[in-house]
């Protein structure tokens, strides 16, 4: 069941569907199959104006089935901080561009905003993206791309944050910062903040096609072209 909002309505309507959650939450034995029963919300737009409300599908989520690892994309630790503060009682990886993503040398991430993440107990993990790597230099050199660009691209028909959700929670397993054999909710964004929240079961990237998008908890309708 899905539930279409911009950023500035969903606010208003998010309290009465979170009271009713757990009516979604509803295996179906009228199927062969068991299915299970959720609303997913679809922003009308990407970007970080709709930061606030993914969080707060998040954190409700993670009340209801008891998750306990949350991988979130951040920039400059902006929408990192955030998150180590909403979520405190779970493990939280903030996960960063790597160094010179940008400009050669230059890490993005905020001193006073890694401080305060660290502060409130949650991890940071910088290191090489996994779905470019050394293939964008290739790219860049050449003008060939090359797989790993592929399937970056071919997630990006769901939208950048589902491409950044992907990419940071398998960023995580290798780092060994979250578990392989437990469900990880992933938060991503476009450019900015927060528009993508998936439910996923990670897998370290010599072991990509195992990775699972088990759910999606919200998502924008329109990609950023």
């Amino acid at each position: 069941m899905a539930l279409y909002a911009g950023a500035d309505s969903i606010l208003d309507t998010m309290d009465n569907w979170l009271k009713r959650i757990n009516s979604y939450n509803i295996v179906d034995r009228g199927f062969k199959t068991h299915s299970v029963h959720r609303k997913t919300i679809y922003f009308q737009a990407p970007g970080e104006q709709n930061t606030d409300s993914v969080f707060k599908l998040v954190k409700d989520y993670v009340r209801a089935e008891e998750i306990g690892h949350i991988v979130v994309a951040s920039t400059t630790g902006k929408t990192g901080v955030k998150a180590s503060e909403a979520f405190k009682k779970v493990n939280v990886v903030v996960v960063t561009h790597h160094v010179g993503f940008r400009e050669p040398g230059v890490w993005e991430l905020k001193e006073e905003n890694r401080r305060k993440i660290l502060e409130n107990g949650a991890k940071i993990l910088t290191a090489t993206h996994a779905l470019s790597g050394v293939e964008r230099a290739v790219r860049r050199k050449h003008g060939t791309i090359m797989p790993l660009e592929l399937i970056a691209h071919t997630l990006r028909l769901f939208g950048e944050g589902t491409k950044v959700c992907v990419e940071i929670s398998i960023m995580a397993a290798d780092a060994g910062l979250v578990p392989i054999d437990k469900e990880v909710i992933a938060i991503g964004g476009t450019s900015r903040g927060a528009d993508t929240a998936l439910l996923i079961k990670p897998a370290t990237a010599s072991d990509f096609f195992d990775f699972e998008i088990r759910e999606i908890i919200a998502k924008p309708r329109i990609s950023e072209k």
